[in-house]
């Protein structure tokens, strides 16, 4: 499968960072296994060192230095005595550490911790090269922080969740090891290694910052973007269940509206379906819009790909934290870059698109089901037979859950962006909710992957039902069509007798997420 149209592999060995743009793919390589590389060459060593330095010498000339030489937030015009200073950073790991929710999976820490460990390595925050050499370490030995979802407004950056992070370089909290949650002290014990004692600034540089919401948008952009090619597919199985017309997705046709997304999905789905061989299966001269329409439903998603690349790759290469330390110029810049603006539209504007998605399949399973419109087959597509129909009811609770998940994913697409709340002494009186947004659009991505599994499944029992009422010969479909058939059959026998479809819906789903269905 070609990484345009699926889930990224770890097949990328080794990621390398520091004096190279990062890709949204190479954080999800990392995120499922990838090893990092730092880069080490003498003058970015230097580079980096000369931060940490200028750091210092403001420290013996007694400059004011926010988050070094002050408080955090509002209290940055409370001064801190010099012989505090060196406590500060750990103080700030501290008083974070009170997030809630559900953790982050371990390929989730690992995104958020490529994506710190790229921000920092971009030279700007005044971190020693110690530092980005000991989140390399933990990466190449699978020793995630474990990190509670909830506690992020998105600005000043993911603060308390990254707090996380920053309590496992000190030893503090707990990783997941080789598959196990375990104090932190204990598995650097098993390693021989040593925490780090933060410097000034090193803190603050860990958790000011973006990483979070981006690691989860680089995670859910590799999804997205599988979905669009997914549900295509699903889209050219339901036109054949339903008997329809091949020649909605016509070329002609999409030219004259040169939305170049949408025509990608119209000529995925034309192509499935070979129309000038098969043009029409039914009598219908329009089929309805779950069908005509896809390709502008799905689309815009396909069409939005792009700028939300921009966006998410843009921050992950970015310096993200405040203040920004110039070495080069011995300036110390306050400014907003925690700020996750970028990432909070881009995920509210994915989360509306991929529940999109989720709709217009609940619109196919309804049409399929349904005797009145799929066009001569059973009810529910049941293939029992005889006195046994009246007992046997196919995929009738399915197309239930199908609705309830759809429901759900729809209910979730409110903007979280636009909820800004103003906190901390109303010092962070504006806030992106960017991270709010990202778990949202994950949540979205989950409900709708299952809703994809179910249609899967259910397309390949009404394809099936037509080939059993001999209206359809089977060595009519496409190679990519009989492919796909073929891969469901491998888990999913013809629905006769009333059975728990759980466990194929889970297994497929988990193949979804995998991009294990071969839909280029």
């Amino acid at each position: 499968m070609s990484n345009t149209s699926s889930p990224s592999s770890s097949a990328e060995k080794t990621v390398h960072l520091g004096q190279s743009y990062l890709s949204l793919e190479q954080v999800v390589a990392v995120a499922k296994g990838a090893t990092v590389k730092l880069a080490d060459a003498a003058d970015y060593v230097e580079y980096i060192q000369k931060g940490a330095r200028f750091i210092d010498s403001l420290l013996h000339e007694e400059g004011v230095v926010y988050g070094v030489t002050t408080g955090y937030g509002d209290s940055c015009t409370v001064n801190v005595s010099l012989d505090l200073v060196h406590e500060l950073p750990l103080h700030l790991t501290r008083f974070h550490g009170c997030g809630l929710g559900d953790v982050f999976s371990p390929m989730q820490a690992r995104a958020i911790m490529a994506c710190r460990l790229n921000s920092l390595a971009v030279g700007k925050s005044g971190v020693s090269y110690l530092l980005l050499q000991r989140i390399e370490w933990l990466l190449n030995n699978d020793i995630t922080p474990v990190i509670p979802q909830e506690g992020s407004v998105g600005a000043s950056g993911d603060l308390t969740p990254l707090s996380y992070l920053a309590a496992v370089l000190v030893g503090e909290r707990e990783v997941i090891y080789q598959g196990k949650r375990q104090a932190t002290k204990d598995v650097y014990l098993k390693f021989g290694m040593m925490p780090l004692t933060l410097r000034p600034k090193e803190g603050l540089a860990l958790m000011n910052g973006t990483a979070v919401m981006t690691a989860l948008a680089c995670l859910a952009y590799d999804r997205s973007q599988y979905l669009t090619r997914l549900s295509s597919r699903i889209t050219a199985m339901a036109s054949l269940t339903l008997k329809g017309n091949a020649n909605h997705f016509d070329e002609i046709l999409f030219a004259a509206k040169p939305h170049p997304g949408q025509n990608q999905i119209a000529s995925w789905i034309r192509e499935d379906l070979n129309h000038h061989a098969h043009p029409r299966n039914s009598d219908r001269l329009q089929d309805r819009y779950s069908i005509r329409c896809a390709p502008h439903i799905i689309g815009v998603l396909q069409d939005a790909l792009p700028f939300m690349r921009q966006f998410i790759e843009t921050e992950l290469n970015s310096a993200n934290d405040n203040p920004i330390v110039d070495a080069e110029g011995e300036h110390i810049l306050h400014g907003g870059h925690f700020y996750g603006g970028h990432i909070a539209f881009a995920m509210d504007a994915m989360k509306n698109a991929v529940a999109n998605i989720a709709d217009l399949i609940d619109r196919q399973m309804a049409l399929v089901m349904d005797p009145k419109f799929n066009n001569g087959l059973p009810a529910n597509l049941s293939a029992a037979e005889g006195e046994r129909r009246a007992i046997n009811h196919g995929f009738k609770a399915v197309q239930i859950g199908v609705s309830a998940w759809t429901a759900e994913a729809l209910k979730n697409t409110m903007p979280a962006s636009v909820f800004s709340r103003s906190t901390e002494c109303h010092n962070q009186d504006k806030v992106s909710m960017g991270t709010i947004a990202a778990r949202d659009c994950m949540r979205i991505l989950q409900l709708t992957e299952q809703v994809a599994a179910a249609a899967l499944l259910a397309m390949s029992q009404g394809i099936q039902l037509r080939v059993i009422q001999k209206e359809l010969d089977p060595n009519s479909l496409t190679p990519s069509l009989a492919n796909t058939l073929a891969q469901v059959s491998e888990d999913f026998e013809l629905l006769t007798e009333d059975r728990p479809l759980e466990a194929v819906l889970r297994q497929t789903v988990d193949k979804i997420q995998l991009g294990l269905w071969e839909v280029c």
